[in-house]
């Protein structure tokens, strides 16, 4: 579906952001993991969320739903089973590599598969710790889905240093760890997202500038009771939009605001956004908020390295707000994006170039010399498939002097299905 966009003049008005997609997918696996029933609200209905559901159940979880409420009952740990089939991962990272986890700890037999995305992104990040655990994987070329897993010998818990900050990582070490007779510890010393240790109430250390946490069968499994907060990613898009159109102001109710995730909170408000936060409160393990942000005007920055995890989704929608900022803004130190569900730099440096905008692409990042008058007739922008940069380019589109086009635009739909409607809502 391509879709065309007319410029506007402002954005106002209240929505809800869709249920975070890595909260919800997290709740279905530790449901999984939980004896027991949870009760699970507002579950998000995007396609990687839906596709982890229908894992859980394959490995023996039972789902219901009355009322918009998802009743999981799991196996706990000793009950898993192995799938019949393959377990179907769609565009899900997360799905597949935190259900490598999973079924390396219990030691059943599953090959996980997905979609021509996903199985081009590489996967040797969590077979050598696995491994290393006990794991035997089977990958095509050593490195990429399809995974075959099964594990004969015992598990062997280990002490694990993220090599990278990424938080599919350490919760895919994590959810190995929790079928250990003695703890697994990983150890991080760059903070990424933390909804696993949260959700799982995992022991936590600090030494010095390391953050090391624990998981062994010593842990409970708590139940997910809880409402899943509207994704903060998501709205990401609308800080930003409502940021550069003119008299705009825009309410963004029962968004989450986990401190490992709002870095582009910070970073706008740095380059002069204004935003209040209201009905401030904790839903859960997860602190939630409404955001209200106005039109703002936007001076240049360089994002710090250090923050690249905890802001590596909303860097699209940012270098958006880049182009419309007084001065140099500087992405460096984000070679992850280069490992998305497309080549992210390269992605966004396409949607810079259709504009005409002023940057220089790098290998790590990109270079943008912004300017708040910066104007340009519509343009077809390329989504490469990937649903945030198809929303970015979105965003771009309506700062623009005529129509523009937004090249399978349907791809929107895998972490936030009614943006198109919230679009029209807010138009």
């Amino acid at each position: 579906m391509d879709k065309k966009l007319e410029p506007v003049l402002s954005l106002n008005g209240s929505i809800e952001p869709p249920a975070d997609k890595s909260i919800s997918q997290r709740a279905a696996i530790f449901s999984l993991l939980h004896d027991g029933v949870s009760e699970v609200k507002n579950y998000s209905p995007a396609e990687d969320p839906q596709s982890t559901l229908r894992c859980i159940q394959d490995l023996g979880a039972k789902v219901t739903e009355d009322g918009g409420v998802l009743f999981i009952e799991g196996t706990g740990r000793n009950g898993i089973q192995a799938p019949d089939d393959d377990l179907d991962c769609g565009n899900s990272g997360t799905a597949m590599r935190l259900l490598s986890g999973v079924i390396t700890g219990a030691g059943v037999t599953a090959r996980l598969c997905g979609d021509s995305s996903l199985t081009s992104r590489t996967m040797t990040r969590i077979i050598e710790p696995l491994e290393q655990m006990g794991a035997h994987i089977l990958a095509r070329n050593s490195a990429y889905a399809p995974l075959m897993i099964s594990r004969l010998d015992p598990l062997k818990p280990m002490n694990f240093e993220l090599p990278i900050p990424s938080a599919q990582l350490k919760s895919c070490m994590l959810l190995a760890g929790l079928f250990g007779e003695t703890p697994t510890r990983v150890i991080e010393s760059i903070p990424s997202r933390d909804h696993t240790e949260r959700l799982l109430r995992l022991k936590i250390e600090e030494e010095g500038d390391k953050r090391i946490i624990h998981a062994s069968r010593e842990d409970q499994i708590p139940n997910q009771n809880y409402t899943i907060p509207g994704d903060f990613s998501a709205a990401a898009f609308w800080m930003v939009a409502g940021c550069l159109l003119p008299q705009s102001e825009i309410r963004l109710e029962n968004t989450g605001m986990n401190p490992t995730r709002n870095a582009l909170l910070h970073l706008l408000q740095q380059m002069g956004a204004s935003f209040v936060l209201e009905n401030e409160r904790t839903e859960g393990a997860e602190p939630v908020a409404d955001i209200v942000v106005r039109t703002s005007d936007l001076r240049a920055i360089n994002v710090p390295r250090n923050m690249m995890p905890n802001c590596i989704d909303e860097l699209p929608i940012l270098a958006v707000a880049m182009v419309f900022a007084e001065g140099v803004s500087v992405i460096s130190g984000a070679e992850e994006l280069r490992h998305k569900e497309t080549d992210r730099i390269m992605a966004i440096a396409e949607m810079l170039r259709s504009i005409g905008a002023n940057f220089k692409e790098m290998e790590d990042g990109l270079e943008i010399y912004g300017n708040p008058d910066f104007t340009f007739e519509g343009a077809t922008f390329k989504s490469f498939h990937d649903h945030r940069i198809a929303m970015a380019s979105a965003v771009l589109a309506l700062k623009g002097e005529s129509p523009s086009t937004i090249l399978d635009a349907e791809c929107a739909a895998v972490s936030y299905p009614n943006f198109w409607e919230h679009l029209e809502v807010l138009s």
